[in-house]
């Protein structure tokens, strides 16, 4: 079977890359080109604000120049996860930068979307039918989490992806996906091995994170062929090695031996590494096991509270000494001052530092309340009470605190939390998966 040249924009969308390794990985045939543009890394936050965790500027930065690239080369571009959450709405403002773009740009194209929101019906029927897995036993779905959901997604898998594939689209965008399937699709439609294609794709959705110089924020190459495939960094300052592939295998997995996907797993135990040349790494020996039960992971937030902090710094050794009990006596402060005026449990309060040596701790004071109201009467009380917190020994009258800030107390706003983070067996990987088709 004839090699097949799968390019990687760079790790994440927004992050930026290369224009001369955009260009030199062009120099040859482009058979499909992907990005990864969203994850769970940053928390739950994005999905339940509809925010993308990446600058707008940024984003259109790097599909302006991607873009126009892999139209006129006729190299496919897939872009999974959209806005950093990949919910509905993430995808919808992904899609408005891809229009201005192409009406900036003169460009006309085949669009398909991927939308994978499901709803609480859909996972309340799951649950019932005894066809939800917890991914931790300290982690359980209720029924009580499920109402308070705001935004579910499905984390979709290859099949989407190729059957948006088979209809000759020139771009897709995908909602909340598997970082693999960007790459393994358009490998496993073409007929390669799969167990080849989600090793390969693994290793190079984090763009050159597998080269030295480590860099997200570039172009990497991959080549598959019928019994190996091959890396490469388009960058020329930078070189794929055997130790650095290896490890990023290692990225994010449990196993080192095992990549668990909808589909089933990708088994490593007899992967060989192989140094092609200077640049260039070469791997065999990865096989696919189809799961007898194909899953689908889901992700849900609900809103848990109002935050509000106060960033500061201790330079005095006594106070920085003390400061565990200065804590315990602000507390106790607070707790007796809004007994009555504020709901009982309506608050928590997380002291966190950084630090910590005899000349300097950095403290946050962090505030989340029931609403925004609360957190910030709780912060400001804390504030002030721990600036003239006395304890024995001390000099001086005030001062306890340096604020790096003015205001010093800052308004963070909602906070999320994941009332789903689970697997549901599905019948098909499509069934959660909407597939729209357009002409741009």
């Amino acid at each position: 079977m004839k090699s097949m040249k799968i390019v990687a924009l760079c790790g994440l969308l927004g992050y930026g890359y290369s224009e001369e390794a955009l260009r030199i990985a062009f120099s040859e045939k482009v058979d499909f080109i992907g990005v990864d543009a969203g994850s769970t890394d940053p928390g739950p936050y994005y999905l339940g604000s509809g925010k993308s965790f990446t600058d707008r500027t940024a984003v259109k930065r790097d599909i302006s120049l991607a873009l126009p690239l892999a139209l006129e080369k006729k190299a496919p571009l897939i872009i999974g996860t959209a806005g950093g959450a990949g919910s509905n709405v993430h995808v919808e403002w992904l899609k408005k930068i891809i229009f201005e773009v192409a009406r900036d740009l003169g460009l006309h194209f085949k669009l398909g979307t991927i939308y994978s929101d499901v709803t609480k019906e859909y996972v309340t029927q799951k649950l019932e039918e005894g066809k939800i897995k917890n991914l931790s036993d300290r982690f359980p779905l209720t029924n009580e989490a499920l109402k308070e959901s705001e935004r579910i997604v499905s984390q979709v898998g290859v099949a989407p992806f190729i059957k948006l594939l088979s209809e000759g689209v020139d771009v897709i965008v995908s909602g909340r996906a598997c970082d693999t399937a960007i790459y393994a699709a358009p490998c496993i439609m073409k007929g390669y091995d799969p167990g080849l294609a989600f090793h390969m794709a693994k290793i190079m959705e984090c763009g050159a994170m597998c080269a030295e110089p480590v860099a997200a924020a570039d172009v990497m190459q991959g080549y598959i062929y019928d019994d190996h495939f091959e890396l490469c960094p388009a960058n020329p300052k930078r070189r794929c090695t055997v130790d650095r592939v290896a490890a990023h295998t290692l990225y994010e997995q449990s196993n080192p031996y095992l990549i668990y996907e909808p589909d089933g797993v990708c088994d490593l135990t007899n992967s060989v590494f192989t140094q092609k040349d200077e640049r260039t790494v070469s791997v065999s020996g990865s096989v696919f096991r189809d799961a007898e039960v194909k899953t689908l992971k889901l992700e849900g937030v609900k809103c848990s509270g109002y935050r509000t902090i106060c960033p500061a710094t201790i330079y005095d050794p006594l106070t920085i000494e003390k400061f565990p009990e200065m804590v315990k006596t602000v507390n106790a402060f607070v707790k007796e001052n809004t007994q009555n005026t504020l709901p009982e449990n309506s608050y928590t309060v997380n002291y966190k530092t950084s630090g910590g040596a005899e000349s300097s701790l950095g403290v946050v004071i962090d505030v989340v309340g029931k609403t925004q109201e609360i957190a910030d009467t709780v912060c400001a009380l804390i504030r002030s009470r721990m600036l003239h917190c006395d304890y024995e020994g001390r000099k001086s009258t005030a001062g306890n605190l340096a604020f790096p800030f003015s205001p010093s107390d800052i308004h963070v706003g909602e906070v999320y939390e994941f009332s789903v983070f689970h697997l549901a067996e599905v019948d098909s990987l499509l069934e959660t998966s909407r597939l729209t088709v357009e002409e741009i």
